[in-house]
């Protein structure tokens, strides 16, 4: 029986990868650390690794995956800046990814945000659980009207940009290969990005994280953006300058941010620190803002998306 090693694996991935295996039989180990040189050793007698977006495959460990003949490093996610593609493609190690997977979760997630946002749901839930009824400090915003910029118009921002859209705002477009069809049917406006970024009362960003994207938004672009704009992030955390973005908030430039992801969270996301001293002392000063809402890397986290990832993956190393 064919073996995977599974890193970074909690409950849910058991449940749904045991679920879809039906299909295929394969023997999974699931593992709750996550992958890099020292623990790679934890994959010995596997065909495959499945790693998730914290896992730390670089050279060394995909040195160490080469010399337990491990063939496949399947990844239960889109994005693959955590992999050295390079050094797996000179072993001859292939990386097989979920391009596509239920991309309704996570624009649904995005929209969500702007939501709570807008409208202070966040502290309105929390006041109210403590007996506070009054409306001071929750005047909210309305969305029809309101200019959105989509950073990244693949899967995941077309379906951001075609809520918005139906929301009444006007949607403008940052992408180096626009969507032709998305700017006929749903009155898109591709533009550069400063552009966009100056037009816009709130930005998402859907882009994936390379060397080109890598704080696509820092000081420079928070300075070109509307005084009060609203930024979403469930892209990657390294789209974002955080320490940026804290002055942007502190400034007012920056009247409302909703990240999914942070550059440092690896290590933190999907997994209960509630007892532990908060270490990271640039995370801890966003927490510390009142118009920041944060989610633990949660927009892809729907029965959907889980189920499809779990099918697909194990399609991926099959194949």
């Amino acid at each position: 029986m064919r073996k995977i090693a599974m890193f970074d694996s909690h409950s849910y991935d058991r449940d749904f990868f045991e679920h879809a295996n039906r299909e295929f039989e394969f023997k999974i180990e699931y593992h709750e650390c996550q992958l890099n040189a020292e623990t790679a050793w934890k994959a010995k007698g596997a065909e495959a690794v499945c790693v998730f977006v914290n896992d730390q495959v670089d050279d060394l460990t995909l040195e160490v995956l080469k010399e337990l003949k491990v063939k496949t490093v399947a990844l239960r996610c889109a994005g693959f800046d955590n992999v050295d593609m390079d050094h797996a493609k000179k072993l001859g190690i292939r990386v097989v990814r979920v391009a596509h997977y239920s991309p309704h979760s996570v624009a649904e997630h995005a929209v969500a945000m702007i939501l709570s946002l807008s409208r202070k749901l966040n502290h309105s839930n929390e006041r109210v659980r403590h007996g506070n009824y009054s409306l001071e400090g929750l005047l909210g915003f309305e969305l029809h009207g309101k200019t959105v910029g989509i950073l990244g118009t693949g899967g995941i921002g077309e379906i951001v940009a075609k809520i918005m859209h139906g929301f009444g705002c006007h949607v403008l477009a940052y992408d180096c290969k626009p969507n032709l069809l998305l700017e006929e049917q749903n009155q898109v406006c591709y533009q550069e990005l400063n552009e966009v970024l100056v037009h816009s009362d709130i930005v998402s960003l859907h882009l994936p994280l390379d060397s080109s994207t890598r704080h696509i938004l820092g000081k420079a672009q928070f300075d070109l953006m509307k005084t009060g704009s609203m930024l979403i992030n469930i892209g990657r955390g390294g789209l974002v300058d955080s320490r940026a973005l804290i002055d942007s908030l502190k400034s007012g430039k920056i009247g409302y941010a909703g990240l999914d992801v942070y550059e440092r969270e690896a290590g933190m996301f999907f997994y209960n620190q509630s007892e532990a001293v908060l270490q990271d002392d640039v995370f801890a000063r966003l927490l510390s803002f009142q118009n920041v809402l944060i989610t633990p890397h949660q927009a892809f986290f729907t029965r959907e998306a889980l189920a499809e990832i779990a099918l697909t993956t194990l399609k991926n190393i099959q194949s």
